[in-house]
């Protein structure tokens, strides 16, 4: 038996209600992340800044990953860089 095809508008109020408690905690994480990062940097930073400290800071296990000294050489190896770190 197809329900989801038999009843969609009822399939489609099941989905929205099993993903809404997903969709608030995951809102509520990244404001949660947003206050601690703004507080700590007393409110002095521009949107691209802060974007990436947000993402850094959010997605901090998968950084945990990546080793800094990739990221060192990487950096280093820009052409846009003044001075070597």
């Amino acid at each position: 038996m197809k329900l989801d095809i038999t009843y969609p508008l009822v399939y489609s109020l099941i989905k929205l209600v099993l993903l809404l408690p997903v969709a608030t905690a995951t809102v509520e994480r990244a404001f949660s992340a947003m206050k601690i990062i703004k507080t700590r940097l007393r409110n002095r930073m521009n949107d691209e800044w802060l974007n990436d400290n947000l993402l850094t800071y959010i997605e901090r296990e998968t950084f945990k990953v990546v080793d800094n000294e990739a990221i060192i050489k990487r950096f280093q190896a820009m052409k846009t860089r003044r001075v070597q770190i």
